[in-house]
């Protein structure tokens, strides 16, 4: 996948929404909090504050765990670890892995300060949550079993065939869109989707490029591959999210600033997206 500039779910009855990433060249500040302050401003000025922090631990490469079971690892947690380290603040018992339903009314309710969990900025969270600049955002890929013949070279190719996605995300929503001669199959978890995909129950499963990269990446004698190129970059925004009481954003968002302009956005991408 072409490298990109670097770097869920409103309450209830809201869909989980997790869709694409890649660059933050694009990115405009979703925050509907004050001016930004200057990145030169802001490094150790949370020194002595304890903020409470949420991640979900379901969706690599952006948060989930390691081999053993128990240690949090991925883009996020390297990104609010990095920030950590420019504002000073502690972390009070440490960051929080829950479920996306959890995390996100934990948000609004004030449980947690910050969410950062591939959260999408979309305009219906902008009005129970602020957001950071966009970190990471771009489109969807293609996903098939290089052991089937459907002739699929990309999302063009669809039409009549069965789609896997992951409900409530970017994927899902463009696929009931724009996949109308295609048979969609609606998954609880993108795990599912591949299984299926693997087991060739399915022709072809959609999900975020990253995600996808990932999968492949990650998974021993996988039969998948992807295919064609990105699409429908640009519908799936993923930022910091923030309490609308948390009096640090404006910190935050500048420490984020600070990591885009040296670079380590870019290397985070690196590591975890490609």
């Amino acid at each position: 996948m072409k490298k990109k500039v670097l770097a869920a779910i409103l309450v209830g009855m809201m869909t989980v929404s997790l869709a694409a990433c890649g660059s933050s060249s694009d990115g405009a500040a979703a925050s509907t909090g004050s001016a930004t302050k200057a990145a030169e401003d802001v490094t150790g000025t949370m020194k002595g504050e304890t903020i409470t922090v949420g991640t979900s631990g379901l969706f690599g490469p952006f948060s989930y765990y390691d081999t053993d079971g128990t240690t949090l690892i991925g883009y996020d947690i390297d990104l609010l670890t990095d920030i950590q380290g420019i504002l000073g603040f502690e972390i009070d018992g440490g960051i929080q892995a829950m479920d996306y339903s959890a995390l996100t009314t934990s948000i609004t309710e004030g449980k947690l300060d910050v969410g950062a969990a591939a959260l999408c900025a979309t305009d219906e969270r902008k009005k129970v949550m602020d957001f950071s600049q966009t970190y990471c955002d771009s489109g969807q890929m293609v996903m098939v079993n290089k052991d089937n013949d459907e002739g699929i070279t990309g999302v063009d190719d669809l039409a009549g065939k069965t789609v896997a996605v992951e409900k409530g995300t970017a994927s899902h929503i463009y696929a009931q869109k724009n996949l109308t001669d295609a048979t969609i199959e609606v998954h609880d978890t993108i795990t599912t989707a591949y299984e299926s995909l693997e087991q060739k129950k399915v022709d072809a499963v959609i999900q975020d490029g990253p995600g996808c990269a990932f999968y492949i990446k990650t998974t021993d004698q996988t039969a998948l591959e992807t295919v064609g190129d990105e699409f429908n970059q640009g519908q799936a925004p993923y930022a910091i999210a923030y309490n609308k009481d948390f009096k640090y954003q404006d910190e935050f968002n500048a420490a984020l600033k600070m990591l885009k302009e040296d670079g380590t956005l870019d290397e985070l991408y690196t590591k975890w997206c490609e």
